[in-house]
């Protein structure tokens, strides 16, 4: 039955390979269960809830694309996205946790009826490349530096805003270390990278008082209750300007990562066809406009395709069965949540500074040598961890490169779209 529901024959694969593969993806990516709850919580929701929608998000969105779309590409809420959700729309323009969940919920909602209708892709190839790429760097950046601030290895001053925190506290001490056990291990190809050095981390906080265990703490148990943050919507600020700068950030960064992790897992995979396009890419657009859409639902950010899905596929996995392993590996995940829920920040740093290492990646694609395109990514990678906002980082790239191709006679270089987009920006000043 498996042999012909996911065409293993012919896709030169078989179930031992694909079942493997599904395991490595789900290894490469666990970290995600103990990160997106600590980092959502930061805005007052509650961890072991959010444990819960993580994981569930994960499992259905990543059964849409084994099941649907048949490709073997991993789904859960994404880094950089929670980021946003929590650190820029919450705690930096002052929002609430619903409201954020709202535009995440309207985010889901759109992408599905412009995966419909094939607008998603007319979108995102009216953006230029080198802007793409920028926004990729720029997040990873600002979820390193999230990372180094949760360890306390560094913290704010008055005089330089930002300095070196105290190497002699525990919890700096072993989030360092925890960043050289999981470089070691990355550099050693060992599969499960970040999650092994997110367990040693919080095993070695044990003693120091930095992992607390809670009393009567159980190995298995039901999952935690979505209740606090079920269906969390604020509806009433539908139809205003925040809301609209808010969701379009949301749109236009799990665009660009969705599919650039899309493509860039399917070349390594070889699995790009002769016009260098994904294979049922409008069912695989679907599985993460459900993802997202179910996540908000349940109470967790943007679900997006993990480029972690490229370690599965370079063990061999070819198609959905491969997607199907790593979304049952997810079901097994939500009845160990005491496992997930007792991680401090310095456990999860290491793991947050080498996802950001991985996005900074896309860097190397960016044309330095034409001003007109060197400048706005640049301005869009450095102020993302200066001004502390994803959304600023973007503000600042589309208006200086919309500003530079004007000026110096290469408005033929704009799109419609970023013309529209940069005067919306603008407004967003004066408003």
């Amino acid at each position: 039955m498996l042999e012909k529901f996911f065409e293993l024959k012919r896709n030169k694969t078989t179930i031992r390979t694909e079942i493997i593969a599904g395991i490595t993806t789900f290894m490469t990516m666990a970290y995600i269960l103990a990160v997106n709850p600590q980092i959502l919580s930061a805005t007052g929701m509650n961890q072991a809830s959010v444990f819960t929608a993580t994981a569930l998000s994960a499992l259905i969105a990543t059964l849409v694309m084994a099941l649907y779309a048949k490709l073997p590409f991993a789904l859960a809420p994404g880094m950089g996205l929670n980021a946003f959700f929590a650190y820029t729309v919450v705690l930096g323009m002052g929002h609430s946790w619903q409201f954020a969940l709202t535009a995440v919920f309207l985010e889901g909602i759109i992408f599905i009826m412009l995966t419909a209708f094939n607008i998603r892709e007319l979108i995102i190839n009216s953006i230029p490349l080198n802007m793409k790429h920028a926004v990729s760097a720029g997040i990873g950046l600002f979820i390193a530096f999230i990372g180094l601030q949760n360890a306390g290895v560094i913290t704010n001053n008055d005089a330089t805003l930002v300095q070196l925190g105290n190497l002699g506290n525990p919890s700096a001490i072993i989030a360092l270390l925890g960043i050289v056990l999981s470089g070691v291990l990355l550099i050693l190809k060992i599969k499960g990278a970040l999650l092994i050095g997110i367990v040693v981390v919080t095993v070695a906080g044990i003693p120091l008082g930095i992992t607390h265990l809670p009393e009567n703490m159980s190995l298995v148990s039901l999952p935690p209750s979505l209740s606090p943050i079920f269906f969390q919507f604020e509806f009433n600020h539908i139809f205003t300007l925040d809301m609209l700068v808010v969701l379009f950030t949301f749109l236009f960064v799990d665009m660009f990562d969705t599919v650039g992790t899309l493509v860039g897992v399917s070349d390594k995979a070889n699995m790009l066809n002769s016009n260098g396009e994904v294979p049922n890419a409008k069912k695989a657009l679907f599985a993460d406009s459900v993802g997202t859409t179910v996540g908000a639902i349940l109470g967790t950010s943007t679900v997006t395709t993990y480029v972690e899905s490229a370690a599965g596929v370079s063990e061999g996995g070819r198609t959905g069965l491969t997607a199907l392993t790593t979304a049952v590996l997810f079901a097994f995940a939500l009845f160990f949540a005491p496992l997930f829920t007792i991680i401090p920040g310095a456990a999860t740093a290491p793991a947050l500074v080498l996802v950001g290492l991985f996005m900074l990646g896309p860097i190397k694609k960016i044309n330095f040598d034409d001003f007109s395109e060197a400048i706005p990514a640049f301005l869009t990678i450095i102020m993302m961890p200066l001004a502390y906002s994803i959304a600023e980082g973007i503000v600042f790239g589309m208006l200086s490169y919309v500003f530079l191709k004007v000026l110096s006679g290469k408005f033929k270089d704009v799109s419609v779209v970023m013309y529209v987009i940069a005067v919306l920006f603008i407004l967003k000043f004066f408003i």
